[in-house]
């Protein structure tokens, strides 16, 4: 590999790294920077070189690099840009050699590449023109030609009594009388003699009524104006029932062991969870989906915690739905310390084997091409909470927002501390007794 190649590849390398760092795919980064998903790969992947190094900043931003990683990737771009033109300014030396033909003189291909380039004069016994560009000029003179006559055929059809425009301005001309017996036109103009003064009865009821329906003569301009579109611009689900690595939770039930259903897989948790009448032990994972209803942006603005009840925790059995597992990747969340006064979402950073994933901060901006995920990871361990959030968002200098709540009521989550543990045995077919 040339020295180019390496310093072109070692800028690619450090794409590839600021890119692998966040979660979001080629698509996701080259709409936000306004390009095309092959174009960003290309440049991930040291096919090309951007001759502006704006586009790299962004992209830099996008995946929070340090300053420290922004001056080495502005360090690596100009070796890389300069590579690449060292690379074109050898490939354009070598392609502009001259062969030569058996007999030493210069090839026609070299010839003419001198000629096109403005290297010299052209040769003096250069062929003549095919006989197809001829006809290609004469087929386009004859078709303007036609288009010409055509258009003068249409404005002499026209009758020479019509009205004219004048004449609708000025109104009734005394050298323009109409004949007797002959219909007069009809208008929907006043019957004032006068074009030029307006009535005073006409004169008071534009002044009294300025929002006046449009005339029939077109639209008015308060119509053509465009207008924002009225309602919420974005849409919304929520899954209270997402689980801690997708197989560790906690639910109270106020029912015998004997009573209870066996634990569900993860996706059937919210039926099961309604059929027990169970509560979320100690902590309560929301996925909240957000999308666009249309192509234009919607800024989620903030993310707020409102609490409506608090009490004692509740009663009843804790059913652990596993004995405990883990995983590789942890996502970012906005987590939530129900037993504050004043709970609030704070962003928090995820993991994924040792890397960092950074925390999603508002504002974020969502459409209907670029959905987003909110997880929000709620515990408390002194009180039975009642609580929803409230999400704020601005489209079109509109603003409002939404309420997202499990399906109408607010979310619950109980405290655990003190109360009976049971675990489901699959070989017995049994809740047992269980001590984390």
């Amino acid at each position: 590999m040339s020295a180019a190649q390496d310093d072109v590849q070692e800028f690619a390398a450090l794409l590839s790294r600021l890119k692998d760092r966040t979660d979001r795919s080629y698509g996701q980064l080259a709409r936000r920077l306004n390009m095309n998903t092959s174009t960003l790969h290309r440049y991930c992947a040291g096919d090309a070189v951007p001759l502006d190094f704006a586009p790299v900043e962004r992209f830099a931003a996008l995946c929070e690099a340090t300053p420290q990683e922004r001056l080495e990737l502005h360090r690596l771009w100009i070796l890389a840009v300069a590579a690449r033109q060292r690379s074109r300014a050898a490939a354009s030396a070598a392609a502009g050699s001259t062969p030569s033909t058996g007999d030493g003189s210069p090839a026609d291909t070299a010839e003419e590449t001198t000629g096109l380039r403005g290297g010299g004069p052209a040769s003096t016994d250069a062929p003549p023109r095919h006989p197809w560009y001829r006809r290609r000029r004469l087929l386009v003179a004859a078709a303007v030609a036609t288009a010409l006559l055509a258009t003068l055929g249409s404005l002499s059809a026209l009758p020479d009594d019509g009205p004219r425009a004048s004449d609708s301005v000025q109104g009734s001309d005394p050298s323009r009388t109409t004949p007797t017996g002959a219909p007069r036109p009809k208008s929907t103009a006043s019957p004032n003699p006068s074009p030029t003064t307006p009535s005073p009865s006409a004169g008071a009821s534009e002044k009294s009524s300025p929002k006046s329906a449009p005339s029939e003569d077109g639209p008015s301009k308060e119509a053509g104006r465009q207008q924002p579109p009225a309602g919420v611009p974005l849409t919304w689900s929520a899954n209270s029932h997402v689980w801690q690595a997708g197989c560790g939770h906690d639910y109270v039930v106020d029912r015998p062991p004997s009573q209870v259903a066996p634990p569900p897989a993860p996706q059937d948790a919210e039926a099961w969870a309604g059929s027990q009448n169970a509560v979320h032990g100690e902590q309560t994972m929301i996925e909240i989906s957000v999308q666009g209803k249309t192509s234009t942006a919607v800024v989620l603005k903030a993310l707020r915690v409102r609490v409506v009840g608090r009490s004692a925790p509740a009663g009843g059995t804790v059913y652990t739905m596993d004995q405990g597992c883990g995983g590789a990747l942890t996502p970012r969340y906005f987590d939530v310390d129900l037993d504050k006064d004043r709970p609030i979402a704070r962003p928090a950073d995820g993991n994924d084997t040792g890397v960092k994933i950074p925390a999603m901060r508002l504002p974020y901006r969502v459409s209907a091409e670029d959905p987003e995920v909110l997880l929000v990871d709620a515990r408390t361990k002194t009180c039975d909470c009642s609580w929803y959030l409230e999400l704020d968002w601005s489209s079109q200098g509109r603003t409002g927002t939404v309420r997202i709540d499990d399906h109408g009521r607010p979310f619950r989550t109980t405290g655990i501390k003190g109360l009976p543990m049971y675990v489901y045995d699959t070989s017995a077919r049994s809740w047992v007794t269980y001590r984390p």
